[in-house]
């Protein structure tokens, strides 16, 4: 996918799938399923304005404190996850003061989001973020893009309340000069809604999809997870990653593509094999983000990237 004459590859990582600086995660490095990421263009773990405990304590070097944090639910056998993380970060000062992303040589994307509780608050705290990494932009080595999470399910308010936000977050996010990728949920983002931003010049790009809410509406969830019940009701439910979310994810970009939405659309959600890249291609994805994959199926993550690296995108 080539934004402003960047070129950003055909497979992207699912925001956070490498944490925040692209150092992985401990079962990335257990012998036979470490996964192999070249080929694939690294995206940040989601940043806030300021600090953010959620769900899952983070040490020192901004990792998960536990092996196993409680704010992750796993079904392996099935290939689906769980999560109810909540955006856990520093503040995206600390992140940029690491000076880690500035010295990166290749393109790549910094994923960010606003989490106040209304929607003037919401963009004042955008309009802060874009301000902190225009003060260090000229120090990035390599070309990068910025992708706007619209659609965490995590966060404590309504999805919904941010899809109507879309062009005032991209008149704020212009000022970076830089490809700006809003990304939504299919459980959050209306087609027609999106369909508005096909004339937006300042956006060059979507991304979809991000988890699913446990309890949507468009899931038997009793079916797909044993239970109507979330195994994380206690921290507001989660969201849903894993095998499910392709033939929905497909077929929500199958329906925007047909009534014309011309932007391109980096797709992802359920990837677990070169089938899954495919149906992706046919549904009209212009490139493909790998996220839970990489935790349920590592030993698969360097073939379905090299297989996608090899398809003519659209």
């Amino acid at each position: 996918m080539i934004l402003r004459g960047i070129d950003f590859g055909d497979v992207w990582g699912a925001s956070g799938v490498q944490g925040f600086f692209g150092e992985g995660y401990w079962f990335h490095k257990l012998p036979f399923l470490w996964p192999d990421f070249t080929g694939m263009t690294f995206v940040s773990k989601t940043a806030t304005l300021f600090p953010r405990k959620g769900n899952m304590s983070l040490n020192k070097y901004y990792r998960p404190k536990k092996f196993f944090p409680s704010c992750v639910k796993v079904k392996f056998f099935k290939g689906l996850m769980l999560n109810s993380v909540g955006l856990s970060n520093p503040g995206i000062d600390a992140l940029l003061e690491e000076g880690i992303w500035q010295k990166r040589k290749e393109p790549f994307i910094i994923s960010v989001a606003s989490v106040e509780d209304s929607q003037e608050k919401r963009l004042e705290e955008l309009r802060a973020i874009v301000r902190a990494i225009k003060i260090y932009k000229k120090q990035f080595l390599a070309p990068f893009g910025l992708q706007i999470n619209l659609s965490c399910p995590n966060t404590g308010h309504a999805p919904q309340e941010l899809i109507g936000e879309s062009e005032k977050v991209l008149d704020i996010a212009k000022a970076l000069d830089v490809p700006l990728i809003p990304k939504y949920s299919i459980a959050s983002a209306p087609i027609r809604a999106i369909m508005e931003l096909n004339d937006n010049v300042f956006c060059d790009a979507i991304c979809v999809s991000n988890t699913l809410p446990f309890g949507w509406r468009g899931l038997d969830w009793k079916k797909v997870w044993g239970s109507d019940i979330s195994s994380l009701a206690d921290l507001g439910g989660g969201g849903l990653s894993g095998k499910e979310l392709c033939p929905l994810v497909c077929q929500w970009i199958r329906d925007l593509k047909r009534i014309g939405f011309r932007k391109p659309i980096n797709g992802g959600g359920g990837i677990f094999s070169s089938d899954d890249v495919v149906r992706y291609l046919d549904a009209g994805a212009a490139s493909i983000f790998l996220g839970s994959v990489a935790t349920l199926r590592p030993w698969k993550v360097k073939g379905i990237i090299k297989y996608a690296n090899n398809l003519q995108w659209n």
